[in-house]
């Protein structure tokens, strides 16, 4: 057995001594190289009551490279690629050290949601929500946490109908304001144009005085 597989083993089975950090790593497809891990989401973040997955690939010179990880479950967060699950992360680059385990760096990751870092981000688009709007951008990441990672989701108000939350899907995920798309589309824009140009325009918060009708026409014109 090579020192490579002996040190995986050993953290695998580390962690699944560990009943306290609620971190889990499983194999894919009976390969040790291959893993997923999962944690629970930080209490008091947009995250909480969620279940998220990481693809975990262990490089052959492990551990003196980095393993290469990637969101599974989609998550809205400035430091993840909400399209492909890419993470921006210091110890998976240049921060990292043999002496990190495959536990530390899942609860590191667990930490970046706690603390996101919008002036270093792999999303953009998020982190200028993030930065324009931080509410806004709260909304959204628990909306995403309960569609992606079985969250509770935003507490309904009273009255509230579950169809209502159903045909607000698309404009949530984006996290946008219904009366803006709405007020698009009765100029006669179809809604995923709309949803993808208010999107891309960061057209939320203080931002929607910076940007006139005029501005946003001539890009659903494009």
């Amino acid at each position: 057995m090579d020192a490579r597989l002996r040190r995986v083993n050993k953290e695998i089975a580390d962690c699944k001594n560990d009943k306290t950090s609620n971190i889990k790593i499983d194999l894919i497809e009976e390969s040790p190289f291959h893993l997923k891990g999962s944690f629970p989401g930080p209490e008091g973040t947009p995250y909480q009551g969620g279940h998220f997955e990481v693809d975990i690939v262990i490089p052959e010179s492990y551990p003196f490279q980095p393993v290469k990880l990637k969101f599974i479950t989609k998550v809205y967060h400035p430091n993840v690629s909400s399209a492909s699950g890419a993470i921006c992360l210091d110890i998976l680059k240049d921060a990292w050290s043999p002496v990190l385990t495959l536990k530390s760096t899942l609860i590191s990751l667990q930490s970046l949601l706690c603390s996101p870092e919008p002036n270093d981000p792999q999303d953009a688009e998020v982190a200028k929500h993030y930065t324009t709007s931080k509410n806004s951008f709260e909304d959204t990441a628990i909306y995403w946490t309960q569609i992606y990672a079985g969250g509770p989701g935003p507490k309904e108000k009273k009255g509230k109908a579950s169809t209502a939350r159903e045909t607000r899907d698309e404009i949530a995920i984006a996290g946008l304001e219904r009366a803006h798309v709405e007020q698009f589309e009765a100029l006669g824009f179809e809604r995923s144009k709309v949803i993808d140009v208010l999107r891309r325009l960061n057209y939320r918060g203080p931002n929607v005085a910076k940007l006139s009708e005029d501005r946003v026409v001539e890009e659903l014109l494009k």
